[in-house]
C-alpha cells in the first residue's frame, strides 16, 4: 500500500480511513481560469510593462503570469495572479497624461487571503508570481478584478485497490447518500514514510470491485483538491519515492517549476524529522553554480545548512521564519556562497519588497547578515 486516506479530529489525534496500492488523477495541471478583460487604471508603468508600452504596436503583447497586490496604508493584505496576462491597449490616464489606462486580457486567480479590501488601497503590480516577480509599476484602481467568479468544477481522483475502514466504507456501500469530509491523502516512499499529503473530498460518487481483486475496491471521489502536484513534479516524486536524496543539487536539473515541486518535499521531509537543539556558529559553504532563480537558491541554501533534501524554507516569510530558529540551524554562523554571480546576475530583476530597491539576491544577503550570518560573497 503506497497512499493512506487519514483525518485528523479535534485533539490533533489522525484517524485511518483507508489504505490504497494506487492513484489515478493525482497529478493534475490546475483548471485554468477564464479568460476577462480588466484596466489598470492610473497606471505608473515600470521593467517589463514599461517595455511594452514604449514599444509601437503593444496590442496583445504577453506578459506571462502577473501578481496584483493589494495594499493598506503599510502592507500588502490581498494577492490576485493575472494568469498568461496580454496587454490589450493602452491610452493615457486622463486625469494624468505621464500615466496610463492599460486593458489587460488574463484568467484571475485570488490566492488564498484572509483580508477585506482596504478602504483606500493601492496597487503594486509585479511581473511573475508571489515567489519570484519583478517589479511592473502601480496603478490607482483595477477595474473587474474583484468581480464575483464561479469556483472551477472539480477534478475526479480515483483510488485504486483500497481497504477502506469506517466511515469510509458506509461511502462506498451508500455513496448517494453519504456527504463525504475532507481528508488527508498522504503519500509513502518504499520505506513506508511520509513523503507528501495533499487534501481531497471523501464525497463518493462510484464504488466498485477493484482490478487489483484481493475483496479490494476502486473508489471514485468526487472531487481530489486542488492541491495536487502538477505532471512536471512526477519525474520529482519518482525520485524521492526511494527515499530522501542523500546527493547534493539532485534538484539542479529541473526548472522552476520542478524545484518549487522539490521544495513542497522537502516540508514534508521536515515534520517527519526528529526535532532537537539548533546548531549555532561553525562555518556553511553554499554551492551557487544552479542558483538561478528563486526557488533554486532556497534549494540551495537548505542544502548548504542542514544538507540534501532538507527544508530551511520555501519563499521569503518562510525563510526569515527559519532564521529566527528551530530548524535545525540558527545565527551566528558563516556562509561562504560560492559562484555568488550566478545569482546576481540571474535575479537582478527579482524583487521581494515593490517598496524597496533592492534585489532577491540583495535582499537576501541583507536578511542573513542582519540576523547575525556572516556572509562571504565568493
Amino acid at each position: 500500500m503506497k497512499y493512506l486516506l487519514v483525518q485528523e479530529d479535534e485533539e490533533g489525534v489522525e484517524r485511518l480511513w483507508g489504505r490504497c496500492a494506487g492513484v489515478e488523477g493525482l497529478f493534475v495541471d490546475p483548471v485554468p481560469p477564464p479568460r476577462e478583460t480588466l484596466t489598470l487604471r492610473g497606471c505608473s508603468p515600470e521593467g517589463p510593462l514599461s517595455e511594452i508600452l514604449a514599444e509601437p504596436g503593444v496590442s496583445f503583447r504577453g506578459l506571462g503570469d502577473m501578481c496584483v497586490e493589494v495594499w493598506d496604508e503599510e502592507e500588502p493584505v490581498q494577492w490576485w495572479t493575472l494568469v498568461d496576462a496580454v496587454v490589450v491597449a493602452h491610452q493615457p490616464h486622463p486625469g494624468d497624461p505621464a500615466r496610463y489606462d492599460v486593458v489587460i486580457g488574463a484568467g484571475v486567480r485570488n490566492e488564498e487571503s484572509f483580508f477585506d479590501v482596504p478602504a483606500t488601497p493601492r496597487f503594486e503590480l509585479l511581473a511573475g508570481t508571489t515567489v519570484a516577480a519583478a517589479r511592473a509599476g502601480r496603478c490607482s484602481s483595477v477595474d473587474g478584478l474583484f468581480a464575483p467568479r464561479a469556483d472551477p468544477d472539480p477534478v475526479p481522483l480515483e483510488l485504486i485497490g483500497c481497504e477502506a475502514t469506517e466511515p469510509l466504507l458506509v461511502g462506498t456501500q451508500r455513496p448517494r447518500r453519504w456527504a463525504g469530509a475532507w481528508a488527508d491523502l498522504l503519500v509513502l516512499d518504499r520505506h513506508g514514510a511520509v513523503m507528501a499529503s495533499c487534501s481531497v473530498d471523501l464525497a463518493v460518487s462510484e464504488a466498485r470491485p477493484s482490478v487489483l481483486g484481493y475483496g479490494l475496491e476502486d473508489i471514485t471521489l468526487t472531487d481530489g483538491g486542488t492541491d495536487r502536484p502538477s505532471p512536471a513534479a512526477r519525474g520529482i516524486w519518482t525520485e524521492w519515492y526511494q527515499g530522501p536524496p542523500a546527493a547534493p543539487n539532485g534538484w539542479a536539473p529541473y526548472d522552476a517549476q520542478g524545484r518549487t515541486a522539490w521544495l513542497e518535499l522537502t516540508t514534508r521531509a521536515w515534520r517527519g524529522r526528529a526535532s532537537g537543539p539548533d546548531r549555532t556558529g561553525g562555518a556553511y559553504h553554499l554551492d551557487g553554480r544552479f542558483v538561478t532563480d528563486v526557488p533554486g537558491l532556497h534549494c540551495a541554501i537548505a542544502e548548504a545548512l542542514l544538507g540534501p533534501g532538507r527544508y530551511f524554507g520555501r519563499e521569503w516569510n518562510a525563510f526569515k521564519d527559519c532564521l529566527s530558529g528551530g530548524f535545525g540551524v540558527a545565527p551566528p554562523f558563516t556562509l561562504t556562497w560560492h559562484e555568488s554571480d550566478v545569482a546576481r546576475d540571474a535575479l537582478a530583476d527579482v524583487v521581494e519588497d515593490p517598496e524597496g530597491q533592492l534585489s532577491y539576491f540583495e535582499e537576501t544577503v541583507q536578511l542573513l547578515e542582519r540576523c547575525g550570518v556572516t556572509v562571504v560573497l565568493r
